[in-house]
């Protein structure tokens, strides 16, 4: 056998792409749960999927660790614990508290000369010239499920965000809003990607990039034009509710419905759970306080490949809204440019007042990454990806032609 070391150096930063999250897997870096080995299915083009683990805990209420691990947190304020191995129902408005199957073994030091992490054998060495951090996100279909949730890490001051040096287990706080959902070990609400170093594209940086190979097009497939793009520290959008009368703009998600089994893909009839929104003349709605709605982006959107994208929570000083629960778009979302894009979908709720919100009304914001590489696969048909091309779309679960 040999002794050779493979050596693996990060130098650029950026989002780490599938082909290094595999080499971190391998180094000892992510980490799973004995019995349940990482499935390279888990891998999308700039993240890892997140799977539930077997138990999850009632708490009496959401927090951040600050001062104390997770587990601290859950001898205080837990209700009760209760096995989610074969299944079990989370009910709406109630906060929950699941180990996830994952963890991390971040290194704390950027030494060129010291491997940051190594894997069982000695066999893999990861060198880096910046620190490794990591964000997690929901996943799309969860944002679309209504179902709020947000990693959570031993002495954290904030949820989602993991800092460089961090060992230990991943959490996720579950809260479904609109339906009850029934979940098991090993399903995915949440994705996590990891950083090396963090960069993010300048305004001017993301309007040369449309000038040249453009990030957003009309709905009739035609470029924005360069005067036409809104940037703010991110790149903005707008909601879409103009069509030809009659036709289909969004859903409101209704009340006191049945559960939702998460394992039943394909499966929901969409007007027991849904009410249907369609475009009138006079181009706006008033949005009903704490009601979920799903909308669609007015101009359609593409991912280059060598960049990663993520939807940021809207300004709350442009009004009392969450625009989005999940956030993260993979490279090569939309597709190329003969592509021209593909919408991106608004779970949008309304906090304490009824809201009007008009056609074209900006509504979301999203920050560009570079990869540190491009990754060796990206979204889209070859992985099955569920959303390419997507038009107003609601989650998997539910039957649409």
């Amino acid at each position: 056998m040999s002794n050779s070391v493979n050596e693996v150096y990060l130098r650029t930063k950026g989002v780490l792409p599938v082909q290094k999250l595999k080499i971190l897997k391998e180094a000892g870096i992510i980490t799973a749960q004995k019995g349940y080995p990482i499935e390279d299915n888990q891998f999308q083009p700039n993240s890892i999927d997140l799977r539930l683990g077997e138990k999850a805990y009632r708490v009496r209420s959401s927090f951040l660790p600050e001062e104390e691990s997770v587990q601290q947190k859950l001898d205080k304020l837990q209700q009760y614990e209760f096995s989610i191995t074969n299944g079990a129902v989370l009910e709406t408005n109630c906060v929950y508290i699941i180990p996830l199957l994952e963890g991390l073994n971040l290194p704390n030091q950027i030494s060129p000369q010291r491997p940051l992490g190594s894997n069982g054998n000695g066999k893999i060495h990861v060198i880096s010239e910046e620190h490794l951090s990591a964000k997690a996100n929901p996943k799309s279909t969860t944002g679309r499920l209504d179902i709020f949730t947000r990693v959570i890490t031993d002495y954290s001051h904030r949820f989602e965000e993991i800092r460089p040096g961090y060992k230990g287990k991943l959490y996720l706080e579950v809260v479904p809003k609109s339906f009850p959902i029934k979940v098991r070990t090993g399903q995915r609400l949440n994705q996590l990607r990891i950083r090396h170093g963090y960069t993010v594209l300048s305004d001017q940086d993301i309007l040369r990039l449309h000038d040249s190979d453009p990030l957003l097009f009309n709905g009739d497939g035609s470029h924005l034009p360069l005067d036409k793009v809104k940037v703010q520290n991110g790149l903005f959008m707008s909601v879409n509710l103009q069509d030809e009368d009659g036709k289909l703009v969004g859903y409101k998600a209704k009340k006191h419905r049945d559960l939702i089994d998460l394992e039943n893909i394909n499966h929901y009839k969409i007007e027991d759970f849904w009410e249907p929104i369609y475009a009138r003349r006079d181009d706006h709605l008033i949005l009903e306080p704490e009601a979920f709605y799903i909308f669609a982006s007015k101009e359609r959107c593409r991912i280059p490949n060598h960049l990663a994208a993520e939807m940021i929570a809207y300004d709350t000083g442009s009004g009392e809204l969450r625009t989005h629960y999940a956030g993260f778009f993979d490279s090569g979302f939309g597709g190329s440019v003969t592509d021209k894009g593909a919408r991106a979908v608004l779970e949008v709720r309304s906090h304490d007042v009824p809201f009007l919100i008009e056609d074209g009304q900006t509504f979301c914001s999203m920050k560009f990454e570079p990869n540190t590489e491009v990754p060796d696969f990206t979204y889209g048909d070859d992985i099955k990806s569920n959303y390419q091309g997507q038009g107003l779309k609601l989650g998997k679960h539910f039957k649409q032609d």
